[in-house]
């Protein structure tokens, strides 16, 4: 049996040989629900194409419609399972962002084949391309179980289950220690803004201080101009009385000195 063929029976079953023993894994809940999904649409484009055989000879068909209808209710819960269990498995890492696209990718294409199947229902009496289109990709993934294997990337073609899951489990392990080094980086980058702020409060406390100290200065320098206008003022009043006093004794001088 080739690789590919074991691990198709692997997403299946869920084991795989590894060693000369066995290993026993839990099936992949999404592919399991995302094969019977298909096999739902499948028999939805079976029945609609029988409705509209049966519509031709002429022959009422209110059982298929409502068994059409009620296959196409549930194709959409299932749906919407398929939806939950991907976002579920995304979140949560169990799985690559690689294989979550592969996966969307394939839910993408049922949420088309859907609509496709609920216009092709509305419209009766009408047997459209899509619903062989249909029947044609059924027939093919019958052939290939799990069509995302066809779809199988060159860095993980030729590996075993292990190995492929060592692998995911790798990438995730790299992705963790990117996030703590970018962790590590912002927290160094916050502590180097918390110590800016610290040293830019310590400078506007030194700023505060010398606008203090300058303002005491220039009080200083207002006062002792002050008192040198007083002393100067006092300097000009001594002097003219010193000037009267000189004129007073040169009159007496005179007035009493003898004449001849």
């Amino acid at each position: 049996m080739s690789r590919a063929g074991r691990r198709s029976q692997l997403l299946r079953a869920g084991s795989v040989p590894a060693a000369g023993r066995d290993c026993t894994m839990a099936p992949d809940p999404w592919f399991s629900t995302y094969d019977s999904t298909c096999q739902i649409a499948q028999e939805i484009a079976e029945k609609i194409q029988q409705r509209n055989q049966c519509e031709r000879r002429g022959e009422k068909t209110p059982k298929l419609a409502l068994t059409i209808r009620t296959l196409l209710t549930n194709l959409k819960e299932k749906i919407d399972v398929l939806k939950d269990l991907l976002l579920r498995a995304v979140s949560t890492r169990q799985i690559t962002q690689l294989e979550g696209d592969r996966r969307q990718n394939l839910l993408d294409d049922l949420v088309t084949r859907e609509r496709l199947l609920l216009a092709s229902f509305k419209n009766e009496g009408a047997e459209p391309d899509l619903i062989r289109s249909s029947l044609m990709s059924e027939g093919a993934k019958r052939a290939t179980p799990n069509p995302w294997l066809c779809e199988e990337p060159e860095e993980t073609r030729g590996l075993g289950f292990d190995e492929i899951r060592q692998q995911q489990q790798k990438i995730i392990q790299e992705q963790d220690a990117g996030l703590d080094a970018l962790s590590s980086i912002i927290s160094r980058q916050k502590q180097m803004g918390q110590e800016i702020g610290n040293e830019l409060d310590e400078q506007n406390e030194i700023i505060d201080d010398l606008a203090n100290l300058v303002e005491n200065t220039d009080e200083k320098l207002r006062t002792e101009a002050r008192r040198v206008t007083l002393v100067d003022r006092k300097s000009a009043s001594c002097g003219m009385i010193m000037v009267i006093l000189l004129l007073l004794v040169a009159i007496v001088v005179v007035a009493v000195w003898p004449t001849n």
